[in-house]
């Protein structure tokens, strides 16, 4: 007996917490503030049912739960009744706005409003076919026949010595092709590489590098020569945007495809795309064969 009268008191206290909790919650404050306008806006509008459906504008419960969702998720506090109210006529100005532009016919001929309707509707295409969530052996047959896809190009790295046309004028290439004789068989760190050539403006070493960073940064004759360069010797003289170069290739690496587990994440992406891409053809080629196309006569 003592027991169950426990259980009850316990039963009592945790009630008055969750009603608590509740009280203090603001999407229900906020709730609660537009259930009680959307009735009030109903008693003090008692004709409106009488009104065509055309000219009828009705909001649902649901749809004062949308501007709670959206009005909190600003980071602010519950509204107060009154900011509640100016919300309502907000959206219904909004809707009015939208139905008389119908009405004057403002949609018809406007490309931006022709190009939304198609992309909204692609939208839908796409959310109702596509499966985000493939297996793993889905995308491994996937990745085999779209591997080329990922494929990453060459890399390399290097040193070089910069020969300056400001400072040699006409001579900068003669004088690299001179400090090349120099160099031979001397390593890319030789301490005394520095002095034959002149001060870079950027970096004397390059790592890792792609054939697109180096045509970004020296022009793409001087990326396409020094991607044919074998490591491990002093070459040159290679022309750029800037003047000549001596290049020393550390290190260089063939274009690879990376393995599956390297790039899974990239390859769910893609795989992704790919179907919303294919769910778009299909669905374009069905609705276009309802269509007619009329095209002007070759004059």
């Amino acid at each position: 007996m003592a027991a169950r009268d426990a259980a009850a008191d316990a039963t009592l206290t945790a009630k008055p917490s969750t009603l608590r909790r509740l009280v203090r919650e603001p999407l229900l404050h906020f709730l609660l503030i537009g259930l009680v306008l959307f009735f009030a806006y109903d008693r003090l509008h008692p004709g409106a049912e009488n009104k065509s459906e055309s000219n009828r504008i009705v909001l649902t419960p649901g749809d004062f739960e949308q501007l709670a969702v959206t009005w909190l998720a600003q980071g602010r506090a519950p509204p107060t009744p009154a900011q509640m109210q100016s919300l309502v006529e907000l959206k219904i100005r909004e809707e009015v706005l939208y139905r008389e532009a119908l009405a004057l016919g403002l949609d018809k001929g406007d490309t931006i409003v022709k190009r939304r309707l198609a992309q909204k509707l692609e939208f839908l295409i796409e959310g109702g076919s596509i499966d985000s969530d493939p297996s793993a052996d889905t995308l491994k047959t996937w990745f085999k026949d779209n591997s080329q896809r990922f494929l990453l190009p060459p890399r390399l790295s290097f040193r070089h010595l910069y020969f300056s046309p400001d400072r040699r004028g006409e001579n900068s290439r003669e004088a690299a092709a001179r400090a090349l004789e120099q160099l031979t068989g001397k390593p890319g760190d030789w301490k005394d590489a520095e002095a034959l050539g002149d001060p870079f403006m950027d970096r004397d070493y390059y790592g890792d590098r792609s054939a697109d960073d180096l045509g970004k940064l020296f022009g793409l004759n001087f990326a396409k020569t020094v991607a044919g360069l074998k490591p491990g010797a002093w070459q040159g003289p290679v022309e750029s945007g800037y003047g000549w170069h001596l290049v020393f290739v550390d290190a260089s690496a063939p274009a690879r495809v990376p393995a599956f587990e390297e790039i899974e994440p990239e390859i769910k992406a893609e795989w992704i795309e790919d179907q919303r891409a294919e769910a778009r053809r299909k669905a374009y080629e069905t609705m276009r064969a309802r269509y007619q196309i009329v095209l002007p006569e070759k004059s």
